[in-house]
């Protein structure tokens, strides 16, 4: 990956003005307030339409939003309402100004103020408080996981998959909405159940249905807190692919010119169930037609042009049914799972590769290096994956210090960071290893960037030679010494 000169300067100015001394990551994404909090009546929602796209494997919901505050006072804190269920399956909570895409700064931070309650909230805080009937658009976007379920439950291998998904037709606000809409997009036309709104006054029938799209509303004059609730049932064919866990490894090698990767994967594909058992022979003969199949049979792993030395194993050994295509237009490793992976099923495996560390690694000055690498890369599918659990690991040489970190995803995705030492073969002291974990991503985060900078000295860097060096000195020394030893019988 090449730099431009804008993002290198842009990056070493954050790294140096704004982390801390050792690691750094985005503000704590949690503020705890009183058990008794209950969001002010400060905003009014003026305008608002909420997309749902229900066109991938997870739900994505936009809200674009007018507020206006209706306050005498200036305000900067507007507060979104999830329930306790929905807080374990949100993830990758964006915000921006819809008119100015120069306004940057929105901060969103989870509340914690009472675990027993069923309403819980998530903070947005403006870049400049809004004064007294003032306006602005915000468009917020999210991800739920696991928020989708099939229905059937179990179905044959053949037959085609439907899922459902609820939600409300009128958006969950704090705040009273003049006027608002809700549209739901989906991968095909095949909608077969949705729930109806009866018309009310000048609001017509809802939903009306217009191709893969239903739209519920406009509705008027909604109170603060009202819900309205819709569930829908349309066909999804392809599979419903689940990482529960992957564990991303970065290792940097200055000595060798080289970054290594690898990537172990615990996938799940969250479909219908097989209501009868596997028929091999019914599939492979179904294959010469290339049917579509609720089920996963092949993932495409996109890499970084220059990649080389791609790896595919899984819990038996190396996986032969792959191919990795390498030019100067593209890399791309193609996979193919031992078995297909219907509903329910699981398939843990293990993918690797090596890049030119001169395509990730730049020197600032002095002692100082940048590396910016992708924060999560894998599969690329047209029905998108859901990641729950992440984990990423940089590797950096022995003897690196100083490390900082920033990235360019959700602040509230990231839940824990450390540094430490790991040994591996003929340390002394052990390689800096930054850990950084985060949940709830998706696909559509695929090359966000991950932005580590640190120091290492000359003298780091020549630790591991000389150590190496001086031991075999030792070594022949050492047996110099013991080939001089008399150890004959003397005859005396």
């Amino acid at each position: 990956m090449k730099f431009t000169a804008a993002v290198a300067a842009v990056c070493v100015s954050f790294l140096s003005q704004v982390l801390g001394d050792n690691v750094t990551t985005p503000s704590s994404s949690k503020v705890t307030l009183p058990a008794t909090f209950k969001p002010p009546q400060v905003f009014k929602n003026a305008n608002l339409v909420h997309v749902i796209s229900l066109e991938k494997n997870y739900a994505k919901e936009n809200i674009n939003v007018l507020i206006e505050n209706s306050s005498p006072e200036s305000q900067d804190e507007y507060f979104l309402p999830f329930t306790s269920d929905q807080m374990e399956k949100i993830g990758g909570i964006e915000v921006k100004d819809r008119k100015d895409a120069t306004v940057t700064g929105f901060a969103v931070d989870a509340v914690e103020f009472d675990p027993s309650s069923d309403t819980q909230y998530y903070r947005i805080r403006l870049p400049a408080p809004l004064p007294a009937k003032g306006q602005q658009t915000l468009g917020i976007s999210f991800y739920y996981l696991n928020s989708l379920s099939p229905l059937p439950a179990a179905i044959q291998q053949s037959d085609k998959q439907y899922l459902v998904y609820e939600f409300s037709a009128y958006t969950p606000s704090v705040y009273p909405t003049l006027k608002q809409k809700t549209e739901v997009k989906f991968a095909s036309s095949e909608i077969t159940d949705y729930t109806k709104i009866a018309a009310s006054g000048e609001t017509k029938e809802s939903p009306q249905k217009q191709g893969s799209k239903l739209t519920y509303g406009p509705f008027s004059e909604v109170p603060a807190g009202a819900v309205s609730p819709v569930k829908v049932r349309y066909e999804f064919t392809k599979p419903v692919t689940h990482v529960a866990e992957l564990e991303r490894d970065i290792e940097v090698s200055h000595w060798g010119g080289n970054i290594a990767f690898e990537e172990r994967y615990t996938l799940f594909n969250y479909g219908a169930n097989l209501s009868a058992q596997f028929n091999r022979v019914k599939w492979a003969q179904a294959q010469y037609f290339n049917p579509t199949s609720y089920a996963l049979k092949e993932l495409k792993v996109p890499l970084r042009v220059g990649s080389k030395d791609a790896y595919f194993t899984d819990a038996i050994g190396n996986v032969s049914t792959s191919r990795f295509r390498s030019n100067k237009r593209e890399a791309v490793l193609e996979l193919k799972p031992r078995y297909p992976v219907f509903g329910g099923w699981k398939y843990p495996f293990t993918i690797g590769w090596n890049a030119d560390a001169k395509s990730f690694l730049r020197k600032k000055s002095g002692d100082s290096y940048l590396l910016n690498v992708p924060f999560i890369e894998g599969p690329k599918q047209s029905e998108g994956i859901a990641f729950e659990q992440v984990q990423v690991r940089v590797l950096l040489p022995e003897g690196a210090e100083n490390v900082r970190f920033f990235t360019t995803l959700p602040e509230s995705s990231i839940t824990e960071h450390t540094v430490d030492l790991q040994k591996t073969y003929l340390d002394t002291i052990g390689r800096t290893v930054l850990t950084i974990k985060a949940r709830n991503l998706v696909d559509d985060f695929r090359d966000r960037d991950l932005i580590v900078s640190y120091d290492y000295s000359l003298a780091a860097s020549l630790r591991k030679p000389l150590i190496v060096f001086s031991s075999t000195v030792a070594l022949f020394v050492g047996m110099w010494a013991i080939s001089k030893v008399d150890v004959k019988f003397s005859t005396k």
